[in-house]
């Protein structure tokens, strides 16, 4: 059954390339809602509707950081964009039933929290796809760091996602803890074969100590066609080469699917 989606609109202004608008999405009727960024094309409307992307995160960061850097390369390019606040974080800092720095001990809150964002970022693409000026059927993920972790497990259970952005993403570490537990919940590896063949684009740091490049080495190696891994002399924290690379090749797979 579908569910029926309503939003609060904070503010709204312009932007170069477009128009940028605070608000809060959810079920109709919730209580609680995803703030989140959208930003918009500036040529984007119901009779020229744009391809767009979801933004998600990594761990401690917020929806802003992802707005405000992937968002705008991709809005340069025409590209319309939703970025969330996952939980536990931005505005939902205190909103919790747990704390975040509880993950590493208690896995039951790590899975409750992780159910909560693999919904959300669904619910995102639903919200990003009625949008008259959105055209559903040019959807992508772009995940950072745990985002990554998230996004690619969101796009293997949903046909809506014609392209995925890893960057700084990969398999597990070695030795996580809970390791059966977490695979069991959230494997990379398995998540990333059901992606069913639509493109994939990893972006990572070589000298990245947080992901290194043995996981994400891993993750690509099991991914399916067609595939690209594209490596920086860079950390954890990747230049803004990178953003610039993952903007044009998204554009240039969400456009293939139009007129492909």
């Amino acid at each position: 059954m579908a569910v029926r989606l309503a939003h609060d609109v904070r503010g709204e202004r312009a932007v170069a390339g477009g128009r940028r608008a605070e608000l809060a999405f959810g079920p109709d009727g919730a209580a609680a809602r995803v703030p989140a960024v959208l930003l918009l094309p500036a040529a984007a409307s119901r009779a020229a509707s744009a391809p767009g992307a979801v933004l998600l995160h990594g761990f401690t960061s917020r929806k802003e950081q992802m707005a405000d850097t992937v968002g705008a390369a991709l809005l340069r390019r025409g590209l319309a964009t939703l970025a969330i606040d996952l939980p536990l974080h931005g505005e939902r800092v205190a909103e919790g039933r747990v704390d975040r720095s509880t993950f590493g001990r208690n896995p039951l809150a790590l899975a409750g929290a992780w159910r909560d964002a693999q919904r959300e970022a669904t619910l995102a693409l639903g919200y990003l796809g009625a949008r008259p000026e959105v055209d559903r059927d040019r959807l992508a993920v772009v995940g950072y760091s745990m985002g990554s972790f998230l996004g690619v497990q969101v796009a293997a259970a949903e046909p809506r996602v014609r392209a995925l952005v890893l960057a700084a993403g990969g398999d597990l570490p070695e030795g996580t803890p809970f390791a059966a537990v977490v695979r069991a919940l959230a494997d990379p590896l398995r998540a990333v074969r059901r992606f069913d063949g639509r493109p994939l684009l990893m972006v990572h740091g070589r000298r990245d100590p947080t992901v290194t490049a043995a996981q994400a080495q891993r993750l690509f190696d099991a991914a399916q066609e067609p595939k690209e891994i594209r490596w920086y002399d860079a950390g954890h924290y990747l230049p803004t080469q990178a953003l610039d690379d993952a903007g044009e090749w998204l554009v240039s797979r969400l456009n293939y699917q139009e007129n492909g």
